[in-house]
Formats: structure tokens, sequence, C-alpha cells
């Protein structure tokens, strides 16, 4: 079984996955940290040396990789990575797509602690993250709504989450 957590930056993807992936007894990967170690930069470096565009090719590569030689994981998503090159169809295809949703309010608060290490947010003034965070969620909402299963909560139950990916 491999399960993909999908959704915004800040969402609890990396904090949850494994979580879920212990409680499955399945290996956790989070894509992030894997194409910094394929590519020996962090993603601050790869999006400030090549540019988006060559970042999400280079992520592109890592999830198949990941997926190709893995037939049972949990891996966190970066918050991009649904949208981009036909990532989201691939991982439905490949596994159960999960995505972690909580309020804009939630990713608000959490991504103001985080903004120097988020490279989207970077130049993304305090005072304008909430409009930000509403734009890009609205822009990416499409795909995170292709997801096989959504749970809005800050807090997630994890036994639901495993019950409803058995049933999906």
């Amino acid at each position: 079984m491999r399960i993909y957590l999908i959704g915004f930056m800040g969402a609890g993807k990396s904090y949850w996955g494994p979580r879920l992936a212990q409680m499955a007894g399945l290996r956790f990967y989070d894509l992030d940290l894997a194409i910094e170690e394929s590519r020996g930069q962090s993603i601050d470096q790869l999006f400030a040396l090549q540019g988006e565009e060559s970042f999400r090719v280079i992520e592109k590569e890592v999830l198949h990789l990941l997926t190709e030689t893995h037939e049972h994981f949990v891996m966190a998503c970066g918050g991009g990575t649904p949208c981009f090159l036909n990532n989201l169809e691939y991982m439905k295809r490949s596994g159960k797509v999960v995505w972690i949703n909580p309020t804009n309010e939630v990713l608000t608060r959490r991504l103001s602690k985080e903004r120097d290490e988020r490279p989207l947010l970077q130049s993304v003034a305090e005072s304008e993250l909430a409009g930000f965070i509403q734009k890009k969620m609205a822009d990416r909402r499409l795909y995170y709504e292709q997801a096989h299963l959504r749970f809005d909560q800050e807090t997630i139950d994890l036994t639901a989450v495993l019950k409803a990916i058995q049933h999906v």
C-alpha cells in the first residue's frame, strides 16, 4: 500500500506522516528530504539556483523513483507536488492520496513561525501571509480536491485515516 499525503505547506504532512506510517507498519518518506538527499542541496538552494520549474522536474523524478522502488510506504509530499507535471494522476494510479486540510487560520498561525524556512514565503510580509495563503490555496484547491480522502481537522485520528483508506 502506498499512501501519499498532500496539502498546503504547514498542513502537517511531515508531522502526521511518520505517525501514520508507524501505526500502519509502513516506511515513511518525506519527499522534500528525499529531494535534498538526492541532490545534495536544500530545497531553498534548489529554488534559488535552479528556479521553481527545474525544482518541479527534480521533484517528479524523485517521486517516481521512490514509488517505483517501494511498494509500501507513507509519503509526505510538498505542497505543490500534486499541482505540477501530472504528479497527482500518477499518485492516484499508484496508491491512495490523502488531503490534510486544516483551516487557513491554522495554516497562517503555523506558517508565520516558519516563513524563513519556506522558499515560497520568504518574500511574503507577515501582514500579507493570510492573503497569500488564501490565494495560493485557491490555485491549488482544484488539485487537492481530487484526493481519495480529505481530513479537515487540526488534529487527525490516525485510526480513522487507516480505516478510511482501506475502504477507498
